[in-house]
């Protein structure tokens, strides 16, 4: 069944200026549909993408957010800042929150999001909300009434809106000590994946901070790298397909564990991997104004692959063996 949900955009300061139209047009339809690990998901029917993994929302939250975090091997700090860029359901930040109840930091939060119908959604989802624990579920239900958490633990607030424009509204001087970016795909969300955006978010990272994501687009990592941070391979969420990649973590120097090899869900690059920087694949996305539209962004990035003089993805992929050899014709 299709869900069409109004944004209410009623409550508090962190609302000015949500404009409930405009984002009903970006995100279109929002459709409920199902993952592997049982955990809800939706479709967007503008982006045609789904929010998650099909292997399992809660699954690739855990595997590419939390656990890359190692919340375990972190010296206390005073707070651990938090960043959720393209906050949606709330799963990151919420596995999140119920791993560090066990740690014990005192949380800083901020979310970015344009669109408050898929955490509208999900906590009317009788099995989403079984998914978390009280204290956790009493932060989803702060944000979804007034934008804002705040307990014992921490507080935390959600910037509704184009996150290329709310990113500005947090102070210049708030550091983040992690950063999940989970915007839909590059290719149909190239706006907050732009060489420009993502160096704005890694001058945000604290020393040693670290920026995970799903994505092992070779522009994005060499975005990142350019950037000036150190780069790692995601290991795969459970029930998801092996692949030469399953995601990133950036790391803003220095790190004292830059010379180990891997660590909890996450190793270092193949050269598979260093090789696929050098190739074509590698053209950022490029956004000078912080305002273009996709079609724009991604037009410019054709006609700079076109002259750029690097490796095709074709010829990487033989070179690595990952194309698969064509039926010879009867």
């Amino acid at each position: 069944m299709t869900l069409r949900l109004s944004p209410t955009p009623t409550f508090g300061t962190t609302l000015d200026g949500y404009d409930a139209e405009a984002v009903g047009r970006e995100l279109g339809a929002l459709e409920p549909i199902p993952t592997s690990d049982g955990s809800l998901s939706l479709q967007s029917g503008a982006f045609g993408e789904a929010f998650h993994n099909s292997a399992g929302a809660l699954n690739e939250a855990k595997a590419k957010f939390v656990r890359p975090s190692e919340l375990n091997v972190w010296s206390t700090p005073s707070a651990l800042r938090v960043l959720d860029v393209c906050f949606g359901l709330g799963y990151n930040s919420a596995a999140l929150w119920d791993a560090d109840s066990a740690v014990g930091f005192s949380l800083q939060w901020w979310g970015l999001e344009l669109d408050q119908r898929p955490l509208q959604l999900a906590l009317n989802h009788e099995g989403f909300c079984r998914l978390w624990s009280a204290s956790t579920r009493s932060r989803l239900q702060g944000i979804q009434r007034t934008g804002t958490w705040s307990d014992h633990s921490g507080k935390g607030c959600v910037l509704w809106g184009d996150a290329r424009q709310t990113l500005a509204s947090i102070p210049a001087t708030q550091q983040f000590d992690l950063i999940f970016h989970d915007a839909f795909s590059p290719q149909r969300c190239p706006q907050l994946w732009s060489e420009e955006f993502l160096g704005q978010l890694s001058d945000r990272l604290a020393p040693e901070g670290r920026l995970l994501t799903y994505s092992r687009s070779a522009a994005v990592r060499a975005s990142l790298q350019r950037a000036g941070l150190l780069l790692r391979s995601l290991l795969p969420a459970p029930g998801e397909r092996e692949g030469w990649s399953s995601g990133t973590m950036a790391v803003k120097p220095p790190w004292p564990r830059s010379k180990q090899v891997e660590g909890e869900g996450w190793r270092c690059f193949s050269p598979l991997e260093q090789a696929h920087l050098l190739t074509r694949a590698a053209t950022p996305f490029r956004d000078p104004s912080g305002h273009a539209e996709a079609s724009d962004i991604l037009r410019r990035r054709v006609e700079e692959q076109q002259t750029c003089g690097l490796e095709t993805t074709n010829s990487w992929q033989r070179r690595f063996g990952l194309m698969k050899p064509k039926r010879a014709m009867p």
